[in-house]
């Protein structure tokens, strides 16, 4: 299995957990707001620390597992964690938050 076809499956989950969340009205413009300041986020933070990180001799990665592109020196595929992370983290807190009680 190569690096890729398991972005695909963890990728799937988050944006299955983020479909959840829409359509159970969970999901208004503020938290977008906010899940999309996340995601921006960690997608900076990843190409700066994965770069320093590769660079410096701490981990490599095999060729034949690897799509081929690469941000620097950090390959595509690191990316998709931190994505599927910043939007199936905050997409499961929603579905799990308890709905407010109506009084009656």
């Amino acid at each position: 299995m190569s690096y890729l076809e398991l972005n695909y499956f963890f990728l799937g989950l988050a944006l299955l957990s983020l479909l959840g969340a829409v359509l159970a009205r969970r999901l208004d413009r503020r938290r977008m707001t906010a899940m999309l300041a996340g995601v921006f986020a960690m997608l900076i933070l990843t190409a700066v620390f994965d770069n320093v990180m590769i660079g410096s001799g701490l981990f490599d990665y095999s060729s034949e597992s690897l799509a081929g592109p690469r941000i620097g020196l950090a390959p595509l595929e690191d990316f998709a964690y931190p994505l599927g992370a910043a939007i199936l983290l905050p997409s499961a807190w929603l579905l799990l938050e308890p709905r407010p009680r109506k009084d009656s």
